[in-house]
């Protein structure tokens, strides 16, 4: 599933071709593409029609596009899925196969069309109304209004969000009784961070996944919360992560960030610390990748997991 740095990457390319234009006309394809939109396909149409698109918002992994500067019509918020995409085309495109919507859209600077295109139907359009940010700030990246869509007003700040209270985040994870990766996965916490970025943040600040929160040190958890913010500003500098066609920007562009993993994907590979072999472990109907000499295994998680017989 796409993470911040592919989201980023898509909300930036929206801002950048497709604001300031004017929705001229809307075709849902597939009916599951605005299966969460009230009202189904024509009303998703409907309330698209004339509305003209004035900002491109992030928060986490949801991105939104704003209509007419009107939080009463609502945004439109997408959610990519697995394998959601948002292309930007010349009209006379003909759709890919597996275009699930289509926008066409208008302004003075020449016609486009907005494609949503999703092959594994994961994803979904929809209009939504908005509500106001508890702490009176931004909402998310790309807009200084202090709304957010009511789907995502559970959903935390990230790590690069200028509003965000690292210390009350640090506070909050200290709170939990989860391993520290399940806390960097939890949106309520602190959103944007997936399965590759956490295993990539855990590597890099010499941490197991399954240290507790409860009981790591404040300076560790720091680290981890660096290396996890660094790792997502560079992986948004190389355009994201792509591991085939699946994910790309709005121009059709591949992020290249999946050649500086060090440890995501890369089981069976020498750490590029200290050449231990890395290794691949299941995690929630997942997997985890770590370096089994850089990230040890905390005595308390190991001795629970060799009671069950996984060690």
């Amino acid at each position: 599933m796409p993470e911040l740095p592919e989201v980023e990457t898509v909300r930036d390319g929206l801002a950048r071709h497709v604001v300031g234009r004017t929705v001229e006309s809307v075709e849902v394809r597939r009916a599951s593409a605005v299966r969460r939109h009230d009202g189904g396909p024509a009303d998703f149409e409907r309330r698209l029609v004339g509305r003209t698109l004035t900002a491109a918002v992030r928060r986490g992994k949801f991105c939104w596009l704003v209509l007419d500067d009107d939080p009463a019509a609502g945004v439109l918020l997408a959610h990519l899925g697995m394998s959601g995409q948002m292309r930007v085309l010349p009209p006379e495109t003909p759709p890919h196969p597996h275009t699930r919507a289509r926008l066409a859209l208008t302004s003075v600077a020449g016609d486009v069309v907005l494609d949503f295109v999703d092959q594994r139907t994961f994803g979904c359009l929809a209009v939504v109304p908005v509500v106001a940010t508890p702490d009176g700030a931004p909402g998310g990246r790309g807009s200084p209004a202090a709304v957010v869509p009511v789907p995502v007003a559970h959903i935390a700040r990230d790590l690069l969000d200028p509003a965000l209270d690292r210390a009350a985040l640090e506070r909050a994870v200290r709170r939990r009784r989860t391993g520290l990766k399940r806390a960097l996965l939890d949106q309520t916490l602190v959103s944007g961070v997936g399965n590759i970025y956490a295993d990539e943040a855990l590597w890099r600040a010499r941490v197991h996944g399954a240290t507790p929160t409860a009981t790591i040190r404040p300076a560790r958890l720091r680290a981890v919360l660096d290396a996890a913010e660094a790792v997502l500003r560079e992986a948004l500098a190389a355009g994201g992560t792509s591991f085939d066609a699946l994910y790309v920007d709005v121009n059709g562009r591949s992020g290249y960030f999946d050649r500086s993993l060090a440890v995501y994907g890369q089981a069976g590979r020498p750490c590029p610390r200290c050449g231990t072999a890395v290794v691949r472990e299941p995690f929630m109907n997942r997997s985890s990748y770590r370096c089994p000499q850089c990230q040890v295994v905390p005595r308390a998680a190991g001795l629970a997991r060799s009671r069950r017989g996984i060690l």
